[in-house]
């Protein structure tokens, strides 16, 4: 990704006609004073206007800088005329997944903040997208898991999508823009942390050019998937379920789709694992009721030979 280094102007111009940021448009920009979210910050104040953008900052306290970043962040609203929203966070979880803790609760302020009016910046970058893409192939294989991030989803949006890390810290010294260093982002305690300084390396080591090729990768198989959601389209249309005779008559692949695409709508959310589980589900009887608890929480149903999905939690607690 090193052949593309553009300039301050030059990241102002492509983001601006990029689209996602416009004038007059009310945006939330998520920021935690790392080098992405404050080079957003700057463009969405030159682009929206300041008195369009709010910045989102939480404060988790779970490191000693924290306070720090705080302030920083603060300071550089205040510079830039644009309203800071700080949440801070109360205890963590004393089990489970931390990071997911924070990323819930970080969204769901930006969702209340934004209401039904503004969109929700994030300053993912190509590199996270490497990074996301990489971890995932490794952690959930699935096709969805190649595709990575999109640079809109609803009313997320990540103008700094196509432009890398280091474009983001360009832009920042350029503009005399202060910025903070997350410690965690340079250790290897979580599984992001190995990805960015075990396999990505290791993967430039083997071809300078592997981080390109896996965002080209990623862009292929996207355009392929629009292909492959109007097959399923063409077996479901806005169908809730299909017959199991159908779907029998399928070739594999494309049954699988058109199974996952039901338990993602059952779920309201991707079920990952669901589809490999096409075997059992195709084995379902055709007379009478029968159930089938699947992975994600998605339970399968097949009612005299029709196949549905549920959402199992919510079920359960109806019964």
């Amino acid at each position: 990704m090193s052949e593309s280094r553009p300039g301050p102007a030059d990241l102002f111009e492509d983001v601006r006609a990029g689209g996602l940021l416009a004038g007059g448009q009310p945006v939330i920009v998520m920021l935690s004073g790392g080098r992405d979210s404050v080079c957003l910050l700057d463009l969405a104040a030159r682009i929206a206007g300041p008195e369009c953008v709010r910045a989102l900052h939480v404060n988790y306290g779970l490191r000693e800088g924290a306070d720090q970043d705080e302030a920083l962040c603060r300071e550089m609203c205040e510079e830039m005329g644009v309203a800071l929203e700080v949440v801070r966070a109360g205890a963590p979880p004393e089990v489970g997944n931390i990071q997911a803790w924070a990323r819930e609760l970080r969204y769901s302020a930006a969702r209340d903040l934004a209401g039904a009016t503004a969109d929700i910046a994030t300053g993912h970058t190509a590199t996270d997208q490497v990074e996301t893409i990489l971890y995932r192939l490794a952690a959930a294989p699935s096709r969805r898991a190649l595709l990575g991030m999109v640079d809109r989803s609803g009313p997320l949006i990540r103008p700094l999508l196509p432009h890398t890390r280091e474009a983001t810290a360009a832009h920042c010294r350029a503009r005399s823009l202060a910025w903070r260093e997350d410690p965690s982002n340079d250790s290897d305690r979580y599984a992001r942390g190995r990805v960015r300084h075990d396999l990505v390396p290791a993967l430039r080591r083997i071809h300078p050019a592997a981080e390109a090729n896996v965002l080209a990768l990623a862009e292929i198989l996207r355009g392929e998937g629009e292909v492959l959601d109007e097959l399923v389209d063409g077996v479901l249309g806005e169908a809730d379920g299909v017959a199991l005779e159908v779907l029998r008559g399928l070739p594999a692949p494309l049954a699988r789709l058109v199974v996952q695409r039901l338990a993602d709508r059952a779920s309201g959310r991707p079920a990952p694992g669901v589809s490999r589980r096409l075997a059992d589900i195709l084995g379902l009887r055709d007379t009478g009721i029968a159930h089938l608890d699947l992975p994600s929480g998605v339970r399968a149903t097949a009612d005299r030979g029709r196949l549905t999905f549920s959402a199992r939690a919510r079920l359960d607690s109806a019964e």
